[in-house]
């Protein structure tokens, strides 16, 4: 039998009595020149006839009982009803994009079916000026968040006169056009994938036993000692680590990318920490004006890969990224100061994971993650602190502007899992000349998620202020 291995065990048999692990992304797109007004139409329909061969990740689905000894397994379906997971739907009139997350939330909070491959895909129209979007959301243990991001970036084309693509649900050999060709370096930091990669990697070596011990041995004191290295169970505990309701909410926009860039000649930073000082800058705000902003500064778990020639031989073809507790600064009111911190931390986390490897930097976030998505399954669960407050991802998306059978890509958006412990979620993803922030989160945590698009504008312009850009 095909086992599935313990955490994807584990994460099924959750939703049986808690919220789904859905995962998913969000394309944006602008039908080609002289499209008929039923051109989504046809889109559907051609998606349905397709004969194309579907990818192995989206045939199987998992079952247990008692010919497996209640054990969970994988079963390859040997058929694949499109009807059953393409969906067609369209927003009422002036509902614009605050009626398309409102869809999305809804959707992605609605449970995928057990019994047959856990994914869906629907076309939806009734945007402005034309539009429409694809939105397609798979299951945890299908597949992590980045490669069904290149699941479905992989049926692009950087050509618009290119038609006769295959389809997104295709199985396509060859590395996404326009997307990084390794796969390993990519994983969104969810705590449940990098759990995973803990599991698979296999390593328990002594020489892993080393790195781990001497990490152990360093964090602790450097996290007596300096303002970038977060002990286990140092954040503070906010709403967003509570338990979730069945709902969801969803808000996503895209802001210019030489935006970001341009804090590099003046500070010295990279993009990805000045995105994620724009976060922090928006999370402040935003706990501030519910009167919840705590005196302590919240923690991120935030990835980072591991090039090759900074691993051992033996991790080379194992996990090629680790992750990194970093401090935010909410506690800080100057936005300046959150950034210089945010790049230190993100700085000094580098030069650890490279050192200690990709498997040891992971075994050692164990005592922050264990607590924080464990302690909100118990009936009575003290709210003094946790080891991280929410996942921030930068997910590296197409260089060039994308194609699909002649619809022009505008917007790219992933929506990452939200579960107990961890009840609100950020995940930007690049593109061409932008960058899109998707916010994912449990409706009841955070009922007014749409404000967090202003207060990233508000955000990013004060961070330019501060700097000295405006």
């Amino acid at each position: 039998m095909d086992w599935l291995d313990p955490l994807d065990a584990a994460m099924i048999t959750a939703d049986l009595v808690s919220n789904p692990l859905n995962i998913g992304a969000v394309l944006i797109l602008s039908p080609p020149p002289g499209a008929s007004p039923g051109y989504v139409d046809k889109i559907y329909r051609d998606s349905l006839v397709t004969g194309d061969p579907v990818e192995p990740r989206l045939c199987r689905y998992p079952h247990h009982g008692v010919e497996t000894a209640g054990y969970w397994v994988w079963r390859k379906a040997d058929t694949i009803d499109l009807q059953q997971h393409y969906r067609r739907s369209s927003l009422p009139p002036g509902a614009g994009r605050a009626g398309l997350w409102q869809l999305i939330s809804a959707l992605h909070a609605e449970p995928l079916d057990r019994s047959r491959p856990m994914w869906t895909a629907h076309l939806i129209d009734g945007l402005d000026d034309g539009q429409f979007a694809f939105y397609i959301k798979l299951h945890h243990i299908v597949m992590d968040g980045v490669a069904g991001l290149q699941t479905l970036t992989g049926a692009l084309s950087p050509d618009p006169e290119r038609r006769s693509m295959p389809a997104f649900h295709a199985d396509r050999l060859d590395a996404p056009s326009g997307m990084p060709s390794s796969h390993h370096g990519l994983r969104l930091p969810n705590p449940l994938a990098l759990l995973h990669s803990v599991v698979a990697t296999g390593t328990s070596t002594v020489g892993l036993a080393q790195r781990v011990l001497t990490g152990q041995l360093t964090s602790a004191l450097a996290g007596l000692t300096g303002d970038t290295t977060m002990p286990p169970i140092a954040a503070p505990f906010v709403r967003f680590n509570g338990s979730l309701g069945p709902e969801r909410a969803v808000a996503a926009a895209t802001w210019p990318k030489r935006r970001f860039q341009a804090f590099t000649p003046l500070t010295g930073v990279t993009s990805n920490d000045v995105v994620t000082a724009v976060i922090a800058g928006v999370l402040r705000q935003w706990l501030s004006d519910q009167g919840e902003l705590p005196q302590r500064s919240l923690v991120a778990i935030c990835p980072i890969t591991v090039h090759g020639h900074e691993l051992s031989r033996s991790e080379r073809h194992g996990n090629m990224f680790g992750a990194w507790l970093c401090p935010l600064g909410t506690n800080l009111a100057d936005p300046a100061e959150r950034l210089d911190l945010i790049h230190r931390s993100m700085s000094e986390g580098k030069r650890r994971v490279a050192a200690r490897g990709a498997a040891a930097s992971l075994l050692l976030l164990g005592t922050s993650i264990a607590p924080t998505v464990l302690l909100p399954m118990l009936p009575v669960a003290p709210k003094l602190r946790v080891g991280y407050n929410l996942p921030i991802s930068h997910v590296p998306g197409p260089k060039s502007e994308m194609y699909w059978n002649g619809a022009h890509i505008d917007e790219i958006y992933p929506i990452s899992a939200v579960y107990d412990g961890q009840a609100f979620n950020v995940t930007t993803c690049s593109y061409a000349d932008r960058v899109g922030f998707g916010f994912v989160a449990g409706r009841e945590i955070v009922p007014d998620i749409n404000e967090m698009i202003p207060l990233t504008e508000q955000a990013l312009t004060e961070l330019e202020r501060a700097v000295g850009i405006n």
